[in-house]
């Protein structure tokens, strides 16, 4: 018997099979037989009360394991359930007991193959509990249904090696005993299969060629399918729901196959284990069933010292190690990824051994790498590499750099033979742990992490020529920037980093001193400096580098004079931080940014709460102080834009603070979507003391009503000199309109207000109210989705008339009733109103509302811009604005009708319009079903010489091909003529 089958989980999921009336007799039942098997009686109460997988719970913890299912066996028979009882039978002895026994002999080859398993030696049980408990935590054990888990962590951190463990942990019967199998498929395998049915990938990891199907499919529920390393296949399930496939047996793409079983087409009642780098989650989130993210961590600080202590042994060294790394965020960091800390303390051990000075190897990633890199090469008491050392390194590079380029992280023999590294290399590369055997491929191999990898295909730039190397792929230094600041490689972490960090010029002093000669990398550098500057004189080119990365390269290079010319080549940059490593490269390279006009960034998971501050968290503050400065440093920055961003504390009075600055000239200050805790009363007092403010926006911050009570303080300010203000999506309230009510009538200098998305209600008569008042210089009006009470019409009315300043307003999405539409077409149409410009999007109009829309377009000579898209206007309503915009009386310029259920029965209407009326310049029809002739109509008018139309909007790409030319050509004929798609 299988020792592992007789558990609560294997007798739940057998007690779910019986019917309620089954499960009531077996209750019963149980009162007796254990009585005829010498077994002691289960209280009745508890029972009487059970549910079916507390009755498993209550038979294991009263009869040993075997007991239990011999008395579920006996009561089985009794209930004319023996097709469960022989279904159990078969499980316990047959094909199940087979394959754990095979995965069992498989994944402890793995383990013990595989080098990188023995960090996790000097850990002993602690360590294995931590996992054991994290992966009782992956799939809750009593979970009955099914669930699609994704694992996240950064590469190297473990999660393949957690996975090897809960297969081992399966196999062995100490966990996940709820799934009757567990198949785990490598997507660094599956990679290399063109097409197989789901059954030929199960079949593959089988001791035999006799697969019971049959058994393993009539089970779907006790079925985990583990998809490690999903990022390889480098897809994100994009196949329309029509390609994917429900039958296992059938062949199919590779891609199609894993879409379907993903996306639960395919064993819909199976559950998932998907591992993948943090970014994959986001591609692939959307196209899953309710994913549920894990994230696994990798070592804690307290696992990285007893890792110390276990390398060194000596515990004066280990400590003195372990403070140099503790002192660098970015190295510190790195130890938390495990392999990667085994790479830092064999490091540092080596460098002690040969008496060098730990804060240069400990400068940055580059400096430890290389030191790591070049010491295995180079024999004890040795000052350089002999001649061996350096053809096998040169080799090792010329082979990573192939990889780098061709997306390739594992080589056979041929590859190794090609790079010139020949079978008798091999064991030498193995035996300084550069390179390890592949799990999963015979006489194939990888770089033990590739950061490994990426440093060496660094360092083949210096060492190497890419004219040289036996594959074409392999480009120049100046593509491998180009392809680096771009980010048109994602495998490309650090690769364009380490270029950076070579060039330093206490790099270049050791490699010279192990290689024996000088290097010669100032050619690369001047290629560099030729290349940011060709980038920098094409705005095109500019907006496609990344930022961030070029902070990570310039952060490694260390050369003050070169950060300062490549910083001073932008004048507007954009990035996105989302760890505190990203914030040191950034903080690094702006406070040497003095060109700067405009600003833009996001900031996530960085700060802390004020109470959990640590040493680190400070210096993360220092970063961010640094990237503060900017606005007080650079006298040419006048727009600064935080958008999606966290600043807690401590951080948002820094940023405060940097604002107050009188050396601060900001025009422009947009701060959307960004959270925020501590004392918020500074924050708006920098309002009075910013006298070059002409902008701000606050959209997506919650404000809370003390908050506007301190923001209408600042407007109301004479010192204050804002002119535009955005609001929207803040949760103000009815209440806070009082306030802004007030700004209104006495702030000369806000010239717009919008208060789009939030629940103004009762509110926006009070403001109608302010609108009215003489003092009242606002010129536009932005009260989207505001929820407006139907007495707030007539207010608005009111003020239209009243204000002689108002030239724009926006009411879109809010309900706008046939009475109430009268109501403000009555006012708008008056010769003295105004409003130059009206936007009612998604307001309920219907073809009817036209009509007092017209007589808006023919009774007020001010009107210029009408948008009333997203509306049932329908071909009648647009004839009736057709024959208005016909009346001399209408000078309107820009008319959006997009999305108001129109078809080409207007068009010979809207052609009209075209040929007849001076002023109309924009028009807008997208989102209507038109078709070919409807289109030769409106383009026979954009033809004709009195048509004085420049901006049609069109989705060119929604029409048929022979439509699509003839727009097209219209298009080529009309230099003048925009046909605008989005």
């Amino acid at each position: 018997m299988a020792s592992s089958f007789f558990s609560e989980f294997g007798l739940m999921w057998y007690l779910k099979e019986l019917k309620k009336d089954e499960f009531r007799k077996f209750k019963e039942l149980l009162k007796q037989e254990p009585l005829h098997l010498g077994l002691q009686q289960i209280p009745w109460s508890d029972v009487k009360k059970a549910t079916r997988e507390d009755l498993a719970n209550l038979l294991v913890k009263h009869y040993e394991k075997q007991q239990a299912w011999d008395v579920t066996f006996i009561i089985f028979q009794k209930i004319n359930r023996k097709d469960l009882c022989e279904k159990a039978k078969r499980e316990i002895a047959g094909h199940g007991k087979m394959y754990r026994a095979h995965v069992k002999e498989k994944f402890s080859e793995m383990w013990f193959r595989d080098s990188v398993t023995r960090i996790y030696d000097c850990f002993e049980k602690e360590l294995i509990k931590k996992e054991h408990e994290y992966l009782e935590f992956l799939f809750a054990p009593k979970e009955t249904r099914r669930q699609t888990v994704i694992l996240r962590g950064i590469q190297g951190i473990g999660k393949t090696t957690l996975l090897v463990r809960l297969m081992l942990a399966w196999a062995e019967g100490t966990l996940y005993q709820q799934f009757s199998y567990i198949f785990y498929f490598c997507c660094r395998e599956l990679k290399r299969l063109t097409a197989a049915s789901l059954a030929e990938l199960v079949c593959r990891d089988w001791s035999n060629s006799l697969t019971p199907i049959g058994e393993i499919t009539s089970e779907p529920e006790r079925l985990l399918f583990i998809i490690d390393g999903f990022e390889e296949l480098k897809y994100g399930l994009n196949e329309p729901e029509s390609d994917l496939c429900s039958n296992w047996m059938e062949q199919r793409p590779i891609q199609v196959i894993l879409s379907s079983l993903l996306r639960k087409k395919m064993l819909p009642e199976c559950s998932l284990l998907i591992a993948a780098v943090p970014t994959y989650p986001q591609v692939i989130e959307d196209r899953l069933e309710c994913p549920e993210i894990k994230t696994l961590s990798g070592f804690t600080e307290g696992e990285r010292k007893v890792y110390f202590s276990h390398i060194f042994q000596d515990k004066s060294r280990s400590i003195k190690a372990f403070r140099f790394i503790r002192e660098n965020v970015q190295l510190f960091s790195m130890c938390q990824i495990p392999i990667l800390c085994w790479v830092v303390c064999t490091c540092l051990k080596q460098e002690m051994e040969r008496k060098k000075d730990l804060a240069l190897t400990c400068r940055r990633t580059t400096s430890l790498y290389s030191s790591f890199v070049l010491n295995l090469f180079t024999p004890m008491g040795s000052s350089c590499l002999d001649e061996q050392s350096q053809g096998l390194l040169k080799g090792l590079c010329s082979l990573a750099a192939e990889g780098m380029w061709n997306d390739t992280f594992v080589f056979n023999e041929e590859d190794l033979r090609r790079n010139g590294l020949v079978d008798s290399d091999i064991p030498a590369l193995l035996g300084v742990k550069v390179l390890h055997k592949c799990r999963y491929t015979e006489n194939s191999y990888m770089f033990i992490h590739v950061c490994i990898q990426e440093f060496c295909a660094a360092l083949f730039y210096l060492v190497k020529s890419h004219t040289n190397h036996p594959n074409p792929a392999v480009g120049s230094t100046k593509a491998l920037l180009s392809t680096y600041l771009k980010n048109k490689k994602v495998h490309w972490i650090f690769l364009g980093c380490f270029m950076f960090g070579l060039l330093n010029e206490k790099e270049q002093q050791k490699l010279d001193a192990f290689f024996g000669y000088h290097l010669c990398q100032e050619e690369i550098q001047q290629t560099f400096q030729q290349h940011l500057w060709s980038v920098s004189e094409s705005g095109h080119l500019q907006g496609q580098v990344d930022f961030l990365a070029l902070c990570y390269c310039l952060f490694e290079m260390e050369n003050e004079d070169f950060i300062k010319w490549a910083m001073n080549l932008y004048k507007e940059v954009h990035f996105f931080i989302t760890d505190k490593m990203d914030l040191m490269a950034a903080a690094y390279c702006l406070k040497h940014c003095f060109s700067l006009r405009k600003l833009c960034f996001s900031i996530q998971n960085v700060f802390e709460e004020e109470h959990t501050h640590t040493s680190t968290s400070d210096y993360h503050l220092t970063s961010w102080h640094h990237i503060c400065s900017v606005l007080t440093t650079n006298k040419n920055l006048r727009e600064l834009q935080v958008s999606d961003s966290n600043l807690e504390g401590s951080a948002f009075a820094t940023l405060s603070d940097h604002l107050w600055n009188p050396s601060c000239r900001l025009q422009k200050l947009q701060i959307r979507n960004v959270s925020f805790s501590g004392e918020s009363w500074f924050f708006f007092k920098v309002f009075t003391n910013s006298p070059d403010l002409e902008h701000l926006d606050l959209s997506g911050m919650r404000l809370s009503h003390s908050d506007v009570v301190l923001l209408c303080n600042a407007l109301n300010n004479p010192t204050c000199n804002i002119e535009k203000l955005l609001l929207a999506n803040c949760g103000l309230s009815a209440d806070d309109c009082e306030g802004f009510s007030e700004v209104l009538k006495k702030n000369a200098k806000l010239k717009l207000l919008n208060l789009s998305y939030n629940y103004l209600h009762r509110g926006l008569s009070l403001l109608c109210e302010a609108l009215c008042h003489p003092a009242c210089a606002l010129q536009v009006l932005v009260l989207v989705c505001c929820y407006p009470r139907e007495c707030c019409w007539g207010n608005l009315c009111d003020a239209l008339l009243c204000n002689k300043n108002l030239i724009h307003l926006d009411l879109s999405t809010n309900v706008l009733k046939s009475k109430d539409l009268k109501l403000l077409c009555e006012a708008l149409k008056q010769p003295f109103c105004c409003l130059k410009s009206l936007c009612l999007l998604n307001c309920f109009i219907t073809s009817d509302g036209c009509r007092d829309l017209a007589s808006v377009l023919t009774g007020n000579p001010n009107l210029r811009n009408l948008q009333i898209g997203r509306n049932d206007v329908e071909d009648d309503g647009v004839r009736l604005l057709c024959r208005a915009l016909l009346h001399p009386n209408c000078h309107l310029e820009q008319l959006g009708l997009g999305a108001c259920k129109l078809t080409s029965a207007c068009c010979e209407d809207l052609a009209s319009v075209l040929t007849s009326n001076r002023t109309l310049k924009t028009l807008n029809l997208m989102g209507n079903a038109l078709d070919r002739n409807g289109v030769l109509v409106l383009c026979a008018a954009l033809r004709h010489p009195e048509c004085r139309l420049r901006t049609l909007g069109l989705k060119i790409a929604e029409f048929d091909e022979e439509t699509q030319r003839l727009l097209v050509a219209e298009k080529e004929r009309n230099p003048d003529l925009t046909i605008r798609d989005e």
